[in-house]
């Protein structure tokens, strides 16, 4: 991997990680265009790092009083019903699927699983389910002539239940083309929570899986065309435009709706299947970088 693609491909995780359009798809489809060699799912894993720093630093405040409130309630009964560290253990709770299926499906997440043709379709299948919560989540913050305005759920309403169903809809980003962030915000908008409250746990939820993954695909750099160097260069490449890009985000759920995310992925995924369908792209294109 040249100084440029690792350039390129930081660029794509940090602008697309915590965007509801899946940033593993993008960096299989940017190489694919390019007529690069597939990062692969190590440098995908690794890259991410950055992109989770970018979430330590942006909710460090929540991230430091939830830490501080769990460890605490390890000895004190009385901060065991305290929110913050209740918030500790369903994050851990959450991360249970992911850290499971993660392993269990290690070997199609590096190979069936990054196929063109199935990313196409992850693309708008969860687009629609995007798009459909994103709807109801519209109709009861607007109401209407014969309907009230309906409260949605926050944080504070978050218990283990929802909490795991949370958690499996983030393995499901274990395929490529599904998205952490769509496939959580979307399951956080289908239970009744606000949007601006199924982000903020969706990026709190990912930082134990990404850290995880991308500590223990450590051992695979150096192999194949991926070296130190590029990885570490994308991964800090990741970090400053994440950083920029989840501020962003934070802002704009607060009052915009996710159907400018839901046309992109649909478009794209249809865009896919007409170049693969004509030949234009291989569906395997790249994969010979393991």
């Amino acid at each position: 991997m040249s100084w440029f693609e690792s350039f390129v491909l930081g660029l794509v995780q940090g602008l697309t990680e915590f965007l509801p359009i899946s940033s593993s798809a993008h960096l299989r489809l940017t190489a694919a265009f390019a007529g690069w060699h597939d990062p692969g799912a190590a440098f995908t894993a690794i890259s991410q790092i950055g992109t989770e720093a970018a979430v330590l630093i942006y909710f460090r405040k929540d991230i430091a009083r939830i830490l501080s409130a769990w460890f605490r309630s390890l000895t004190n009964k009385e901060m065991r019903s305290d929110h913050d560290a209740q918030m500790g253990w369903l994050v851990i709770v959450g991360s249970i699927p992911i850290g499971v299926l993660g392993v269990t499906l290690k070997d199609q997440i590096e190979g069936p699983f990054r196929d063109l043709r199935l990313i196409a379709t992850t693309l708008i299948v969860m687009g629609i389910v995007l798009g459909i919560a994103d709807r109801l989540a519209a109709r009861d913050e607007a109401g209407g002539k014969h309907r009230a305005v309906k409260e949605r759920k926050t944080l504070k309403d978050l218990g283990v239940r929802d909490g795991l169903i949370y958690g499996f809809c983030q393995a499901m980003a274990l395929v490529p083309g599904v998205s952490r962030s769509g496939a959580t915000i979307s399951g956080g908008l289908l239970m009744g929570y606000t949007r601006e409250s199924a982000a903020r746990y969706s990026f709190l939820l990912a930082i134990p899986a990404v850290l995880a993954s991308g500590v223990y695909e450590l051992k695979d750099v150096g192999e194949g065309h991926v070296s130190w160097g590029p990885t570490i260069f994308a991964t800090l490449v990741a970090f400053f435009v994440g950083y920029a890009v989840i501020a962003w985000f934070m802002k704009f759920i607060t009052t915009k709706s996710f159907m400018p995310f839901v046309i992109y992925r649909v478009a794209l995924g249809v865009l896919i299947f007409i170049l693969v369908s004509a030949g234009v792209l291989s569906p395997h294109a790249g994969e010979s970088a393991g």
